[in-house]
């Protein structure tokens, strides 16, 4: 269950979904699509791939109707029970703890499906996103570059959203 009220308009994303899509695309910056996508365009083949192998939610602004989440987790190739972690929120969004319920969201799915493990890939300069990924649980990064590859064991804690020794943050 997502707990913050502004996603109480989360649900499957779907094909048909894509030219709310691609609005929010369009509304994001330049530097948060290459955080996400790494690069600045995303074709509807893009999405249609993703929707094709992953499971993927969008977030709706219940003001305007528009995406302000795009999320999705989807299973690693060669790797069983690990789990990859893709989110963007849009840029006005940002810091309010949306993305921190959404990933903790996408954590429960995938336990519930039976990973072990969730897996993010992200610049080693992202600092929001690092922050975000410790809130799900003890970390075991590794660097590939400028990037690093992230993960975090799906046990009680991650699967629940807490830390073992820690309070609930606002959500």
């Amino acid at each position: 269950m997502l707990i913050h009220p502004i996603l109480a308009g989360t649900r499957p994303a779907r094909v048909e979904d894509w030219p709310l899509i691609d609005a929010f695309h369009h509304r994001s910056s330049r530097s948060a699509l290459y955080r996400r996508w790494g690069r600045t365009r995303v074709l509807r083949r893009d999405i249609e791939r993703l929707l094709a192998h992953c499971d993927s939610w969008i977030s709706l602004d219940p003001h305007n109707g528009e995406v302000i989440a795009l999320t999705c987790a989807g299973p690693l190739s060669r790797e069983p029970g690990v789990v990859d972690l893709g989110l963007q929120v849009a840029d006005t969004h940002q810091r309010r703890g949306i993305g921190t319920a959404l990933a903790r969201h996408a954590a429960q799915h995938a336990r519930a499906c039976g990973a072990h493990t969730l897996s993010a890939y992200t610049e080693a300069s992202n600092v929001p996103m690092l922050h975000l990924l410790r809130r799900l649980g003890p970390m075991r990064p590794s660097y590939d570059g400028t990037h690093l590859d992230v993960r975090i064991p799906l046990d009680r804690a991650a699967a629940s959203g807490t830390r073992p020794g820690t309070e609930h943050s606002r959500h």
